[in-house]
């Protein structure tokens, strides 16, 4: 999906910002799951499960691209956590494949 990229899902018209929420709730309505699930949902779902897999708070709303509601520490605090972010993720996805997540997806 990425090719040469900076996100996952690129997009369409300009491939170095992400797609827009309303272009993945318009992939959603296209593969019949309109009214069941929308984009941000899935953000609810990786916070979910990341959290009940014991991640940091921390690392999950980096992520998401969260800003620390704690005025001090967010002006300190400028960690990215890449290499922990790409784990975290990476055991998301295995946690996925495992549960066959995908494949209730597919057309």
């Amino acid at each position: 999906m990425t090719g040469n990229y900076r996100y996952v899902i690129p997009g369409r018209n300009v491939p170095n910002k992400p797609m827009s929420e309303a272009s993945i709730n318009q992939v959603i309505k296209r593969i019949g799951y309109d009214g069941k699930v929308t984009g941000h949902a899935f953000r609810h779902t990786l916070s979910t499960i990341l959290h009940e897999r014991s991640y940091e708070s921390a690392w999950i709303e980096t992520q998401l691209a969260h800003v620390d509601k704690n005025v001090i520490r967010g002006m300190y605090n400028h960690a990215q956590y890449l290499d922990i972010r790409r784990n975290m993720l990476q055991n998301y996805a295995d946690f996925l494949l495992r549960k066959k997540i995908w494949e209730r997806l597919i057309i």
